[in-house]
């Protein structure tokens, strides 16, 4: 199922604000509670609940090139980790890439990634 992407600017800006915090070695995640996510709910055609992903590549990181290889590596990553656990819904997730994550392969991304979300316990065991 493809994600649902954070379209807003205001919800980036909220996830950095107020939102739980993990810096990995190859991404950073913010996590947020998503109020809207009921009415999302409603809308979707199966009536589940979802997760709003938004993906921080900036320019620090390299060209355009580089910075579309390195979506497709976390969208890869968080794919991993989402086929693996269970991931609690009804947040806003924002990934933004570190530097390094430029040349990783997505298994060490969905690592850090794994780990982010098991401290800021979106993982159920």
């Amino acid at each position: 199922m493809k994600h649902i992407a954070i379209g807003e600017n205001h919800l980036y800006s909220k996830a950095y604000a107020k939102g739980n915090k993990f810096v990995g070695k190859h991404v950073i995640v913010y996590v947020l509670k998503d109020y809207k996510a009921k009415k999302l709910q409603n809308a979707h055609p199966d009536k589940i609940m979802v997760n709003r992903i938004g993906l921080t590549v900036s320019k620090k990181i390299g060209h355009a090139v580089v910075r579309n290889r390195v979506k497709r590596i976390l969208r890869e990553g968080l794919r991993q980790v989402e086929k693996k656990y269970c991931i609690d819904k009804g947040y806003l997730v924002v990934l933004v890439a570190r530097p390094i994550c430029a040349g990783a392969k997505s298994t060490n991304v969905a690592i850090d990634i794994e780990k982010a979300f098991k401290m800021l316990k979106l993982i159920k065991l």
